[in-house]
């Protein structure tokens, strides 16, 4: 599904990835691990379309057998829309708008009907045990609940792949643990692919596969 070979990332003269090569199936649960400063977050980034690799002529990045470097800006916009999903440590939900408003938007950006956003938006927030929450505002729920706000919002547009960085980094142990098991309940029930940079090594350790990270490059998966 993700197939992405000899990627490269410079930052001026500062290399950050080094020829990453690296193959996901679909329904598959990916760990990213690794110290501050691997390339954990760039790689993610660059996997899930909000950066570009670095010009190399034997660079590829296809998802869903779409050559990612051949889309043009608006396209990749739209593409990144309609197939990628994303989680982040901080939920990043809109404070003025309510959960089922904040999980709506990326589908009403698609240009689905409110109708058929809503409903969805609603079996996802059901799924998700928060069918109580549906007009309370990110203000009025736990740090819990609001990234499982975040996670439904990933998924309204029925992605592909989910890239999340760090997902539970700001969640008590209790909510971080729900969150983990969400993945893979996601993962049986919706046969979702997760891609996850984490500094959780138990929920490293939970992932189909691990991929160790260092200096740019992956050491061992």
């Amino acid at each position: 599904m993700i197939v992405a070979k000899n990627i490269h990332k410079y930052f001026g003269e500062l290399q950050v990835l080094k020829g990453v090569d690296l193959e996901i199936k679909k329904g598959e649960v990916i760990s990213v691990v690794g110290a501050s400063g691997a390339g954990k977050t760039t790689l993610l980034q660059i996997l899930g379309t909000l950066d570009r690799m670095s010009k190399n002529g034997e660079s590829s990045l296809e998802i869903n057998d779409t050559n990612i470097a051949s889309l043009k800006d608006r396209e990749l916009a739209k593409f990144r829309n309609q197939h990628i999903g994303f989680i982040f440590q901080f939920h990043q939900l809109l404070p003025e708008f309510t959960a089922l408003e904040n999980v709506c938007i990326p589908a009403y950006i698609n240009k689905a009907s409110k109708e058929e956003t809503e409903k969805r938006a609603k079996e996802l927030l059901d799924f998700l045990g928060l069918s109580h929450r549906y007009h309370h505002k990110p203000s009025e729920l736990s740090g819990g609940e609001q990234q499982r706000v975040a996670v439904a919002r990933a998924l309204i547009n029925k992605p592909s792949v989910i890239f999340a960085d760090e997902p539970s980094g700001n969640l008590d142990s209790e909510s971080a643990q729900n969150l983990h098991e969400l993945f893979f309940k996601l993962r049986d029930s919706y046969e979702q692919t997760f891609i996850i940079v984490t500094h959780n090594q138990e929920l490293a350790n939970m992932a189909d596969r691990k991929l160790v990270m260092k200096d740019g490059k992956i050491l061992s998966d």
